[in-house]
Order: C-alpha cells, then sequence, then structure tokens
C-alpha cells in the first residue's frame, strides 16, 4: 500500500506550480470554484481513472481535494490501495479559500449550493415533513426518525448517502466536466 500524506493549503499553495491537483468533488460543486489547474474526477469515478492516475503519479505528485478533506482523504486512501502515492489537502477547499488563495470557476456556470448545504436542506425539509404529516398519520413520524438515523450513521461512518443521492442530480452534473478529456489530459 502506497503511503498518503497531506498537504495544508499554504504548503499547497507554495507547491501548487509542481502538483497534479485532483477536485474529487461532484461537478457542480467544482464549478463553484476549484484550485488553480485542477482536474474533476469526481469520487464515485476514481476506480475508472485509475490508469490516468496512475500515469501522473508517475510523473509528479498528486495533491486529491474536496471541499473539507474528508473525501479527498477516502481518495488517498483508496489510491493507496492501489499503489499510488497521493496527499491531500487539509481543509479542502474550505481552507484553501478562507486562507484567501485563488479558485477558478468555469465561464458561464451558475455556483450551485455546497454538497453539505443541500444536504442540510434535505434532511431538514424531510425532518420536517415527518414531524408535521406525523400531527395527522403517526407513521409518518418514521420518515424523521429514519433521517436521524441516517444523520447519525453518516456521522459515525464519516460518509454521507444523501450527498451520494444529491450529488446525481441534474443541477450537480453541469455539462462543463468531460471526465474522459480530463482522463486524457492526465494519461498524456
Amino acid at each position: 500500500m502506497a503511503p498518503t500524506t497531506s498537504l495544508t493549503a499554504e504548503q499547497a499553495n507554495a507547491r501548487l506550480h509542481e502538483l497534479t491537483v485532483i477536485d474529487v468533488r461532484t461537478p457542480g460543486e467544482y464549478a463553484s470554484g476549484h484550485l488553480p489547474g485542477a482536474h474533476n474526477i469526481p469520487l464515485d469515478h476514481l476506480e475508472t481513472a485509475l490508469p490516468a492516475l496512475k500515469n501522473a503519479a508517475g510523473r509528479g505528485d498528486l495533491l486529491i481535494v474536496c471541499a473539507s478533506g474528508a473525501r479527498s482523504a477516502q481518495a488517498c486512501r483508496r489510491l493507496a490501495a492501489h499503489g499510488i502515492t497521493a496527499a491531500t489537502l487539509t481543509g479542502g477547499t474550505t481552507a484553501w479559500t478562507q486562507l484567501g488563495h485563488d479558485t477558478h470557476r468555469p465561464a458561464g456556470t451558475r455556483t450551485p449550493w455546497l454538497m453539505d448545504r443541500q444536504v442540510r436542506l434535505a434532511a431538514g425539509t424531510l425532518v420536517l415533513a415527518g414531524l408535521i404529516a406525523g400531527q395527522r398519520w403517526n407513521a409518518a413520524r418514521r420518515l424523521s426518525a429514519g433521517v436521524a438515523g441516517g444523520l447519525v450513521f453518516s456521522a459515525l461512518t464519516n460518509t454521507c448517502g444523501m450527498a451520494k443521492i444529491l450529488a446525481k442530480l441534474p443541477h450537480n452534473q453541469p455539462k462543463t466536466t468531460n471526465l474522459d478529456a480530463t482522463l486524457a489530459g492526465l494519461t498524456g
């Protein structure tokens, strides 16, 4: 298994010119602002990208980025299992932008909400709907209980099923990200 490391936003900024940056967020999140020169390979497409990532890692260091560092750490572990060394950006793009570092956005794209905000809205709406409907139909309270259980499970496992579902919605899939072109660019 290859080692994984982490870089702070300051360390990554100092080395940005020598790193191949891979952003594992959804295309919608990527379009909302990403590190300069970052390539978008959503986490759920990581296995497809393994040959290209192995090729890119052979040419230089990889930096894996997401919003907070959780998905990028998961991606680094998955890459390490395949013998690919990569570093994660501690604190993700959130830490990057908080320090005032530059982010890029594809021209003509709208900015969707960050995934954690979408999850909070969906979870809150479902809990509220379950409670309101539960005033009339007792069984509807199970919806609120199910969402609450899912949130607890999400926190304990550091995964989020709701985010995976929301990532597949059309507004999180802008046409500006072309995975095949990204993989070709990493291979060449």
